[in-house]
This record gives structure tokens, sequence and C-alpha cells, in this order.
């Protein structure tokens, strides 16, 4: 089970963007990042380039959310509105469930 899944809203904690919060769009498990809604915006130029069609698309500047490392980013508990650390425990069907080391609600 993973501490920080797609669409829960994290604090970032570490960096440029520290103090802003947002919501996880994709987690990437491999590389251990996340991307977060409106945080961490980078730009990239683009240059001119053909299209199919013979048409040609104009440089512009791109602007996108870049990954931000899991160990810069913590939860943020529903029920508290506070960052926190994540806990797992096992309800009495068995299913491992996260829950807030804070106030000890669960997380969804």
């Amino acid at each position: 089970m993973q501490r920080v899944k797609q669409g829960d809203t994290v604090e970032v904690i570490a960096g440029k963007d520290k103090g802003q919060r947002g919501e996880v769009v994709r987690v990437l498990v491999k590389k251990d990042r996340v991307i977060v809604n409106t945080v961490n915006i980078m730009k990239r130029h683009r240059k001119a380039r053909p299209a199919p069609g013979g048409q040609q698309i104009p440089a512009q500047i791109i602007e996108f959310e870049a990954p931000l490392h899991l160990s810069n980013v913590m939860v943020v508990c529903g029920s508290c509105d506070e960052r926190t650390r994540v806990g797992y425990r096992r309800n009495d069907n068995g299913v491992k469930s996260r829950f807030c080391k804070k106030c000890d609600s669960d997380i969804s």
C-alpha cells in the first residue's frame, strides 16, 4: 500500500514551493515521485516545427507540473486539515487502511 495516492491532498515541505497545497494528479511509483496540481510549475520553450499536412506549428512556451520527490510532500488529513504522517492498520475484515497519526482518523 502506498503512502501517497492519486487524489490525495498534499503539502510541499521542502523546495521552492514549500507550504503550497495541491491534489496529487499522478504517482510515479518506480521513480518515487508525484505530480501535484498547480505546484512546481516549469516552463519549456519549443521550437517551431512542421506538422502533418504541410502546416507549421509555431514556437511556444509550455508550462507544466514537474514531478516532486515523495520525501518532499506530506499528506494532509481531511478531518484535522493538518499535514501528517501516515500509519497503517487492519480493520475487522482484515482490510489494510491508512490513518492520520495526529487525529487517528482514517484517510480515504
